[in-house]
């Protein structure tokens, strides 16, 4: 008798943010050490700096948990009541964003000045330094540029299996055992390449009764990136 074709069914991805959830090497000490050190900032702020899926996001939900602290996206910065949101600890995410948005660039002005007499720690995340954001508001760009700054680098080989690892999980996936080991010795060593990686296994395993296996994994590294 045919067995039963076996249906793709895809499930809801679960992000961890929780601090357990935050593998830390030798790529990303320094930037938690600077997060948990929150209460010594200078002028009570920081930018943390990363590539895209470096974990900026991950390490704001960290802080915030630690801190207290409320996370909202930059450009809603024109839509809320400044001084109400001064009351607490506050993460900025994304501040690029909103470069060239004059009222966007005054709210974030504004919050930024009340954080400051309020006493209030104030975390902004980025893509690329100060110095690399495009802002029109010559007074804001001077104080994110005078700001402390934590650098998410690239991952070591280390951080980017827990990193593959994770995403995996995220997605409900487990690999077979030698899948992780393959892709790190084999990929090119991004955050964004792993959630490229992480996707593409994901929905090429769907309906594979075999799963995540490394001939699946090489398939999917020839297709994202020819020649490897």
């Amino acid at each position: 008798m045919t067995p039963p074709e076996q249906l793709p069914l895809p499930l809801p991805r679960r992000a961890a943010l929780g601090r357990e959830d935050y593998f830390v090497s030798t790529s990303n000490a320094l930037a938690l050490a600077l997060l948990d050190g929150w209460r010594d900032w200078p002028s009570g702020k920081l930018i943390l700096v990363g590539p895209r899926g470096a974990g900026k996001t991950h390490l704001a939900h960290v802080w915030a948990a630690d801190s207290g602290a409320h996370i909202l996206p930059a450009d809603v910065l024109p839509d809320l009541a400044i001084p109400d949101l001064v009351r607490a600890p506050l993460c900025i995410e994304d501040v690029p964003a909103i470069a060239g948005n004059r009222v966007a660039e005054e709210a974030l002005f504004h919050l930024h000045n009340l954080s400051q007499a309020e006493r209030q720690p104030l975390l902004l995340t980025a893509s690329a330094p100060p110095r690399h954001w495009p802002l029109v508001l010559a007074d804001l760009q001077s104080r994110m540029e005078a700001t402390q700054t934590a650098t998410l680098p690239q991952p070591d080989d280390v951080l980017l299996a827990a990193v593959l690892a994770k995403l995996l999980d995220d997605r409900l996936c487990i690999p077979a055992p030698e899948v992780i080991p393959y892709l790190v010795r084999h990929m090119p060593r991004s955050f964004a390449m792993a959630q490229r990686m992480a996707a593409e296994l994901d929905a090429r395993a769907l309906g594979r009764p075999k799963g995540i296996t490394r001939t699946l994994a090489r398939d999917v590294l020839q297709a994202l990136v020819p020649g490897s």
